[in-house]
């Protein structure tokens, strides 16, 4: 197969570029610019334009150099950057403003040709010229790129003669003076600015040739940037001549004065065909080749993907693009099509800024040859819509709509190619700093803001406990439930991706999931709580379910020791199978004058019990025992003032037993038989006495509901229960 041709920097992207850019605009709408604005506010507008050109050229300029350029120009960049959801919305966005523009320029080549050879100016006669010329162009097209590009070398020479006739031309036209700003009766200075902007959106030209390049990394920054430089000072020389060569009334009202004023006016006629036939040429060439590349990477069907010849001619693509055009010609005014694509071209432009700022601040692979300041591309997309927002809010609104529906629609297609996604950078590096932001400060005493290592186990009430574990945690608590799989030898450890466990359960409640194997669960657990979790994000609490017939396990009795001995705050659930947590509306919290610390866990995880749309509201009441004959109005107060701190409504209720002096469960059977959820303090006890304290625990469990035990760690505040200074430090049980 005979190699492809391919095209240099000059050739293949500062030609293209600049033809476009000194096009229509240039030769029939920028003396009205001048005149509507005055010269300094034509100034500024040229200048506020190609500073959102210059920072786009920039921005994509050194994304260019940091990745292999393949076919598509811009859309290849942002799809390889950015992922294809945002690449694509772009990419489409941004081609159909190629092919509007391409309609933009033949219209303005109508205005000129008809008005040179006396044909009919009306609306009707532009859309006859300019489909004409379309057609023309797409069988040049269809015949050779390399030809096409080649007659663009003698339209360069054209524009630069045709300049030249220009500023050698008479000055009867001169106004008496020079207005520097709008006057009484000019248009509006956004309007102007939204005519005036598909000036400077040439250098895309050369970008979308990115797969006829021989070197594109070095070809697009040197080629875009010439070409926005180039465009830049010839069009402040001319607008500063118009200015002082030609009347504001008349600029305002003759969109050929520059043929009627030229030294030679065949040049100047020349120069006006050959830029906009050329830039129309350009948007042919290259806006082909954007859907092409979309196509392959499944954004757009894949028909538009075939091309035909050596090259790979995107000729289905090309016929797209025909119909676009044609479109945008049979809406026949140019200052509407110019609006249009304005607004199509500021949107990519836009996304293409804030997609070189992410890349340079998030993507530690991100290494161009070519480099700038990140604040470049953050300039570049502030401006684009601040500038969006002057010119037509409504229409902003409406192209940021369109692009957030294609945005949902590409994500919901899933389309995946082999890429960096900046995304995932970004939020890498926005955890980073957050966990350095939350790791130089000290928890003491704060509010608890729940981590939870969560062990569930696979059985048939999982479900209740991953989801009593997320209500728990909070809306911003973090939940990891790790599944053990016991493996007496436990040679070889499950692969870091085998791990993480993906499932429609876990994802749906925000729990992340891991498995590992372990040869004893309860080391297994010991060595999870010793070990996982990094700073700013350590973990602070077990939950688990309720160990029934562990009493006399001396492994268990290790592992809990451990646990204390870290300090993490434990909860065990003992799950009623039958009764579940009923229809989630009654919620019992169970203090005595030692619970201080768990009293306060036990107030926090009400306060998120509360917040969750599951348990809807629910009746909460905190029930004391008074075993020392306290005044029930002094309790009541005190209860009330804690828990008025904690912002929990909650009933309150003392329980006088200093006569009869029940044990504490057994009150506890009484008064919660029938609630939904119970929580119930575990007390300071000596390990040695776990059997006890499990059993008596299991009996209370045979009467009353599902229950959660809190054991709160020492960071907790110790509030005032204690309200006879009692020296008593074990639980009664």
């Amino acid at each position: 197969m005979p190699e492809k041709k391919k095209f240099g920097t000059f050739a293949g992207v500062f030609t293209p570029s600049i033809l476009t850019i000194l096009g229509v605009i240039m030769y029939m709408r920028l003396g009205w610019v001048v005149g509507n604005a005055g010269l300094l506010g034509a100034i500024g507008i040229i200048i506020i334009a190609h500073i959102i050109a210059v920072t786009t050229g920039l921005s994509v300029s050194s994304v260019a150099t940091d990745k292999k350029i393949g076919a598509g120009g811009i859309y290849y960049v942002l799809s390889r950057s950015m992922g294809i959801p945002i690449g694509g919305s772009i990419g489409i966005a941004l081609y159909v403003g190629t092919a509007f523009s391409i309609a933009l320029y033949l219209i303005g080549f109508s205005e000129s040709f008809n008005s040179f050879f006396g044909y009919g100016m009306s609306v009707n006669d532009f859309r006859l010229t300019g489909t004409i010329a379309l057609t023309a162009l797409t069988v040049l097209a269809l015949i050779s790129t390399s030809v096409a590009l080649k007659a663009q070398f003698f339209i360069l020479a054209a524009i630069a003669l045709s300049l030249i006739s220009v500023f050698l031309g008479t000055t009867e036209f001169a106004p008496q003076s020079v207005p520097l700003f709008a006057t009484e009766g000019a248009v509006p200075l956004e309007v102007v600015f939204a005519i005036f902007f598909p000036a400077v959106t040439g250098f895309t030209a050369g970008i979308a040739m990115s797969g006829d390049l021989k070197d594109p990394k070095k070809s697009i920054p040197v080629g875009t940037l010439a070409a926005i430089g180039t465009g830049l000072l010839v069009y402040i020389l001319l607008a500063i001549f118009m200015a002082f060569a030609i009347n504001p009334d008349l600029l305002k009202s003759d969109y050929n004065i520059l043929m009627k004023m030229a030294f030679f006016a065949p040049a100047v006629v020349a120069g006006i065909w050959g830029a906009t036939l050329s830039s129309a040429l350009g948007g042919i060439l290259g806006g082909p080749r954007i859907l092409q590349a979309m196509s392959i990477d499944k954004v757009t069907p894949r028909i538009f993907g075939k091309g035909n010849g050596k090259n790979n001619e995107p000729v289905n693509a090309l016929f797209m693009v025909f119909i676009i055009a044609e479109a945008g010609i049979l809406i026949g005014e140019l200052d509407v099509i110019a609006r249009v694509v304005s607004m199509f071209y500021l949107t990519a432009y836009g996304f293409i800024n804030i997609s070189y700022f992410l890349e340079s601040w998030a993507n530690p692979d991100f290494q161009p040859s070519f480099k700038i300041k990140r604040w470049i591309g953050l300039l570049g997309f502030i401006a684009c819509f601040v500038v969006m927002f002057k010119l037509d809010m409504i229409a902003m609104m409406a192209a940021l709509a369109v692009i957030t529906a294609l945005y949902f629609a590409l994500q919901r297609k899933e389309v995946k190619i082999q890429s960096n996604d900046v995304w995932r950078s970004v939020w890498e590096n926005v955890v980073n700093k957050g966990l350095k932001k939350i790791d130089e400060k000290d928890d003491e005493n704060m509010n608890w803001n729940p981590n939870i290592i969560l062990f569930s186990g696979k059985s048939d009430h999982q479900k209740y406990l991953l989801e009593l574990g997320k209500t728990v945690s909070g809306r911003t608590g973090i939940v990891t439930n790790f599944k053990l799989i016991l493996d007496k030898k436990n040679d070889i450890p499950l692969r870091k991706a085998e791990q993480t466990v993906r499932d429609e359960n876990f994802k749906e409640l925000g729990i992340f999931a891991r498995q590992i194997k372990v040869d004893n669960i309860y080391s297994g657990i010991t060595n999870i709580a010793s070990t996982f979790g990094f700073s700013g994000v350590e973990p602070n609490t077990i939950m688990m379910g309720w160990p029934k017939g562990l009493e006399n396990s001396t492994e268990y009795s290790k592992m809990t020791e451990t646990l204390l001995h870290l300090d993490y705050n434990l909860l065990y659930l003992d799950f009623d199978r039958k009764a579940k947590f009923g229809n989630y509306k009654t919620v019992d919290l169970w203090w005595r004058e030692t619970d201080s610390k768990n009293a306060e866990m036990m107030l926090n995880i009400a306060r998120f019990i509360i917040a969750s749309p599951k348990w809807n509201n629910p009746d909460i009441r905190v029930l004391f025992v008074n075993n020392n004959n306290v005044d029930i109005e002094v309790i009541h107060e005190k209860i009330a003032r804690l828990v008025e701190d904690l912002r929990v409504n909650v009933e309150i209720k003392i329980i006088n037993n200093a006569v009869e002096q029940k044990p504490f469960y057994d009150i506890i059977a009484e008064e919660s038989a029938r609630t939904n959820l119970t929580l119930v303090g575990i007390p300071n006890y000596r390990i040695e006495k776990q059997a006890e304290f499990v059993l008596k625990t299991n009996h209370l469990f045979e009467t009353i509901g599902s229950t959660l035990l809190v054991k709160a760690a020492n960071n907790f505040n110790e509030l005032d229960l204690d309200l006879i200074r009692s020296e008593s430090t074990v639980a009664d049980g």
